[in-house]
């Protein structure tokens, strides 16, 4: 299948989630042998820069050198026209460009799927009509498919679309280190680790040993707060690793807890659960991560540091695992072939 994937910044630019999502979903399309290509804001630069660049077998197609939103506008629907694509998957931000994408498939008579993550910063009049212009439009969990119900999009123009995970990749790594308890995220005001701290001083009596894995800029704000309830040192703070360290974190662990306020899809989560952690979660009501763990008989939903420290207790009577068939719907191959069955339902390739 041939596919057009329109992104006005890529991750070369920002590190935001829901880009991330979109490239890897590009990424992995491109290596199960559909000819993808994403069409952005050039990033990549020298003396033999064209217009074209594959980078970690994904191929790059500049819509203009800077990022000029009036520019790129203007020339991203003639561009995707010559490139003849299947299907258009786009990103909803800026929306003046989703609009430019939807005349894009207009021209080479493809549908258009937008990418909703719902970590996207708005500025615009054009929103509105943005929301309305995909043939369809995909999101990463149920929290943010109803506020885009709420936003009047009706219920059959979405789907949720899963991040996905790598059973290979669980299985090929071993366990390792000796915690018992283990959160991950990115460490910023929104991680609320206060709350994991608070209830792990609850259990100060009890042996248990904790890491946190992730960095960003209130690391050092958390680890104080580790020091100032007298548990800094059971809880080890092991920084931004590679995915592979994380595995073998999680495989070790017995119970991931996650407090995070605003998570659109708890990405770090998902890899826990898949590797046999319990889950613990405090509700918030900007998150989607309490729905991995709802009707689940692994995880405990949580709405205080007491309950945080009562999962978390009640977790050590369940088995300890390396590993959660049940989390097999998330792999990858399951979740490309959920997106490119939408993609054949909205005409792609015929």
């Amino acid at each position: 299948m041939r596919i057009a994937v329109v992104a006005f910044e890529t991750t070369h630019r920002t590190a935001r989630a829901g880009l991330k999502r979109t490239e890897a979903l590009a990424r992995a399309l491109s290596r199960r042998g559909h000819d993808v290509t994403v069409f952005c804001t050039q990033w990549w630069y020298g003396p033999d820069a064209g217009p074209w660049r594959v980078d970690d077998d994904l191929r790059y197609r500049r819509i203009d050198i800077a990022p000029d939103l009036p520019s790129s506008v203007v020339r991203l629907p003639v561009q995707l026209a010559r490139f003849r694509p299947d299907v258009i998957h786009a990103a909803p931000a800026p929306p003046e460009l989703l609009l430019s994408a939807r005349v894009g498939a207009t021209l080479s008579r493809a549908p258009l799927v937008c990418d909703w993550y719902g970590d996207e910063q708005f500025d615009s009049r054009l929103l509105g009509p943005a929301r309305r212009a995909p043939s369809h439009t995909v999101v990463p969990s149920d929290y943010v498919e109803s506020g885009l119900r709420e936003d009047g999009i009706a219920g059959e123009h979405l789907t949720v679309l899963r991040e996905f995970l790598e059973f290979e990749a669980i299985e090929a790594v071993e366990p390792a280190g000796e915690e018992h308890i283990v959160a991950g995220r990115r460490l910023d005001s929104d991680a609320n680790l206060e709350s994991l701290f608070l209830g792990l001083a609850e259990l100060r009596r009890e042996d248990w040993s904790a890491t946190v894995i992730g960095d960003g800029p209130a690391r050092g704000e958390f680890e104080q707060a580790a020091a100032d309830l007298r548990i800094g040192d059971r809880v080890e703070f092991v920084g931004d690793v590679p995915r592979e360290e994380r595995i073998a974190h999680y495989r070790n662990a017995h119970t991931f807890v996650h407090t995070a306020r605003r998570e659109s899809f708890a990405t770090e989560l998902m890899w826990a659960l898949a590797c046999g952690c319990t889950g613990v979660v405090e509700y918030q009501s900007d998150s989607a991560a309490h729905e991995l763990v709802e009707r689940r008989p692994r995880g405990f939903r949580v709405t205080t540091s007491e309950e945080i420290a009562g999962a978390i207790q009640d977790s050590r009577d369940l088995d300890h695992r390396t590993i959660d068939d049940d989390f097999r719907e998330f792999d990858r191959e399951r979740v490309l072939e959920s997106l490119l069955a939408l993609y054949r339902d909205l005409g792609a390739g015929q």
